[in-house]
């Protein structure tokens, strides 16, 4: 065939760049720039080519589709036939359609060179769907057209151009079109044919440049299952999850890895030999193991950042791992368009105001919003004319044909689905709350029940019985003024540091081990420590069962209570991160995992065994280096310097003493590698005995709520006495006066970590005139503390 002819209906990927939208659709030409241009840097992507949009006019006009279409569409838009009828209607036209000869030439001639490519007769190939208009600046149109894999034979390949040709009037991309307005028959379409990854014989995924949830930049979030892509894109499985903290990409010798959480990945789709492919369930080794490597992660989130830098912008990226070779490749790249489309200015929060009962469903929250509605539990597609506008939208999983009903959903919850999947990305488009991966919640919830759905709780989403009461807060995030006082944040979980990235605080105040320890890890540390003396049957089952990847028990505790404190440490990055060491009281430790057999029965915990006298005993000595080892792997192993340690309820400076002798033994020397080592000043002897403290310790940070405790001799959970309980009386800012300028004497800083500030901006307003070096908010209270501050000291 005439080699200009052939150019002129296919063209492979090596010769199409960004500037081929018209030509071969979006998706194609942004394969097409990242082929000529990133292959060159060892990012490996399989060869292909692309028809062009005069191959698909040319069938267009070989069967005279334009008038048949135009009346199809005339009689849909005037309601005399169901968009079901009208989109069925116009995909048989393509689909008993005959492609025009020369057409079909040029695309036997390029799948034979492709073979050839690959020294095969028949090369098994992906059919992909590009349409010109895709990822405009306020339409994606990504996910609408159809995509068919393991196609092999020219026959079968022409079968699948054709069906793609069809999927652009699939019944969503109609509905689309004529919602945004754009005339249909201006759309062309583009097939892309590109070589199959055997990743049926390993896995598959997607990879973010970003965070998908917060927007928060400097992290590559990357999903994988077995088998083929499509269920990870589609939401059929719970697929593991792995975030890598960019800065540190480059560094030699650094973990950068600050999240690994293992998905259930109950299916795979494979290669099957009487249809293209099949979805077989997983085995259980599969289930229980991570489908990538450290060093697989690795790879792939240094290709991210190299793909992410050539397009400079946020990328949404599709990923394959050939298990035939092992190698890793790079079969599709978009930009990302949801985060990357929001404004920095605002932000919205969004709060429970009564006690929320027991949820009835969980699983991962995507939206940080609140939602009340009535269950609507739909199955199939088939039964969505069923939904009611403003329910809450209940099912298995999503695909593209139910976007017309998310659109009009007040939340929506899935069984399966994980955080890159068809129903989290939608949702996030539509700014309407999710909770997908929520395993058996078309099982659990009832038709017309009257339901809460809460993604504002952290990573986690929650459905409530009953219409909840809640309230919203606007964050306007422009125009803050600059504080000579500093201000951070308080965390307790490290989806809450990703959430709240963008506020203008400059560090981390108090970060909270307790959240990691209680909800992640779950476990006492000495009954991983002392594992063999735990005698609790249902415990050392229970441990067994979630430390069953670890021959090392112990390093459970510290890979998970490392990767937690990273997270919140990138979030803040490069400014300081105050992680307070374990601060439990002994009825909270036992409540844990094989805990009670560790632990004595306390009348009074609040003032008993806790904080800094368990560090150094030889009661909990062995749990303490745990979290010693984890903060090493923190500030040693994956980079994070900017962690500072901060020591609680430490009542005298003998008691210091020990602890830094502790500290030493688990090589966490104050001084050496740069690591400064705060105590919470909690107890009226952190005040009064200062200077002795000032000697041992780097700097203060006040814990108001113990501190009025400990002054008033209150129990700060009475309800008795909690109209005395008051963090503003005179007595407790005489002490805080007094620390402040014994400190400053000593040439120590002082903050404060403690609520007061966050719930009295008077309070704020006090410390600033008392000369506090920082203040450590609670997130929703910062714009209104930074505002007082900054004319507190303007006056």
């Amino acid at each position: 065939m005439n080699t200009a002819k052939q150019d002129n209906y296919v063209r492979w990927f090596e010769d199409l760049n960004s500037e081929d939208v018209g030509r071969v659709g979006g998706k194609n030409a942004s394969l097409g720039e990242m082929v000529r241009a990133l292959k060159k840097k060892d990012i490996r992507v399989p060869d292909g080519f692309a028809t062009t949009t005069t191959a698909f006019w040319a069938f267009i006009e070989k069967n005279q589709l334009q008038d048949k279409i135009t009346k199809l569409l005339k009689t849909y838009q005037q309601k005399e036939a169901s968009l079901q009828k009208t989109g069925q209607a116009i995909r048989n036209l393509f689909n008993q359609g005959e492609m025009p000869e020369d057409v079909a030439q040029a695309i036997f001639s390029a799948y034979k060179d492709l073979a050839g490519r690959y020294n095969v007769k028949e090369v098994d190939v992906a059919a992909r769907s590009s349409a010109t208009a895709e990822d405009m600046p306020k339409a994606s149109f990504a996910g609408q057209q159809e995509s068919f894999l393991n196609v092999t034979g020219e026959k079968a390949l022409l079968t699948a151009c054709k069906k793609c040709f069809a999927s652009l009037f699939t019944d969503r991309a109609i509905s689309y079109r004529e919602e945004k307005g754009f005339d249909h028959l201006k759309v062309a379409l583009s097939v892309g044919v590109q070589k199959m990854v055997r990743s049926d014989l390993a896995g598959s995924g997607v990879l973010f440049t970003l965070d998908t949830d917060s927007g928060f930049p400097d992290v590559i979030l990357i999903n994988a299952a077995w088998g083929l892509g499509e269920n990870v894109v589609q939401g059929t499985v719970n697929p593991d999850q792995y975030t890598v903290f960019k800065p540190f990409l480059a560094k030699e010798g650094i973990d950068p890895i600050i999240e690994k959480t293992r998905g259930s990945k109950e299916k795979k789709m494979v290669y099957a030999k009487t249809r293209p492919t099949k979805n077989l369930n997983t085995s259980k080794e599969e289930r229980e193991s991570f489908v990538l490597t450290n060093r697989e992660i690795m790879q792939l989130a240094r290709w991210g950042m190299e793909i992410e830098k050539h397009y400079d912008t946020p990328m949404d990226i599709e990923w394959a791992k050939d298990g035939e070779q092992g190698d890793l490749f790079i079969v599709q790249a978009r930009p990302e368009t949801v985060q990357s489309r929001k404004t920095v200015g605002n932000m919205k929060t969004y709060t429970l105001t009564q006690d929320p009962g027991e949820h009835l469903v969980t699983g991962l929250g995507i939206g940080q919003a609140i939602a009340p509605g009535k269950v609507s539990v739909i199955k199939s597609a088939q039964q969505i004319d069923q939904f009611q506008t403003g329910a809450v939208l209940v099912t298995t999983m999503t695909d593209p044909d139910w976007v017309p009903i998310m659109k009009r959903a007040a939340a929506i919850v899935t069984d399966q689905g994980g955080r890159t999947s068809h129903a989290a990305i939608v949702s996030r488009e539509l700014g309407i709350p999710a909770i997908v991966g929520a395993e058996n919640a078309t099982q659990i919830l009832r038709q017309d029940q009257e339901v809460t759905v809460s993604c504002a709780e952290g990573d986690k989403g929650y459905v409530y019985a009953g219409k909840l009461e809640f309230e919203t807060k606007e964050l306007n995030l422009d125009d803050i003024p600059e504080t000579k006082t500093q201000i951070m944040l308080n965390i307790g979980t490290p989806q809450a540091a990703m959430r709240w990235w963008k506020l203008p605080c400059k560090g981390v105040g108090l970060a909270r081990m307790e959240y990691l320890i209680n909800n992640v890890i779950k476990i006492h540390p000495l009954a991983l420590a002392r594992f063999d003396t735990v005698e609790d049957k249902d415990a050392r089952d229970k441990i067994e069962k979630l430390t069953w990847e670890y021959e090392d028990k112990t390093a459970y505790f510290v890979e998970l209570l490392a990767r937690g404190i990273a997270t919140i440490a990138a979030s803040r990055y490069p400014h300081q991160v105050i992680v307070r060491m374990s601060d439990f009281k002994t009825n909270e430790y036992a409540d844990l995992i094989g805990g009670s057999q560790f632990e004595p029965r306390e009348e009074n915990p609040m003032l008993g065994w806790r904080g800094a006298s368990r560090y150094y005993s030889e009661d909990y000595q062995d749990g303490f280096a745990l979290e010693c080892r984890a903060i090493r792997r923190v500030r040693e192993d994956m980079g994070f310097a900017n962690v500072t340690i901060m020591i609680p309820f430490c009542r005298t400076p003998a008691e210091a003493d020990k602890v830094m002798d502790v500290l030493d033994k688990n090589g966490l020397r104050r001084g050496e590698k740069d690591l400064q080592v705060y105590i919470m000043a909690e107890i009226p002897t952190n005040i009064l005995e200062a200077e002795a403290f000032a000697e041992r310790f780097d700097g203060f940070s006040i814990g108001s709520n113990d501190l009025t405790q400990l002054t008033l001799g209150i129990g700060r959970d009475s309800q008795k006495l909690a109209p005395l309980f008051d963090e503003s009386e005179a007595s407790v800012k005489i002490l805080i006066r007094m620390l402040i300028e014994a400190a400053h004497k000593a040439g120590r800083k002082v903050g404060i970590c403690g609520e007061a500030p966050s719930n009295d901006t008077e309070f704020a307003a006090f410390l600033v005139e008392a000369g506090i070096d920082s203040i450590s908010l609670q997130p929703d209270s910062v714009l209104q503390v930074i505002r007082r501050v900054a004319e507190m000291e303007q006056n």
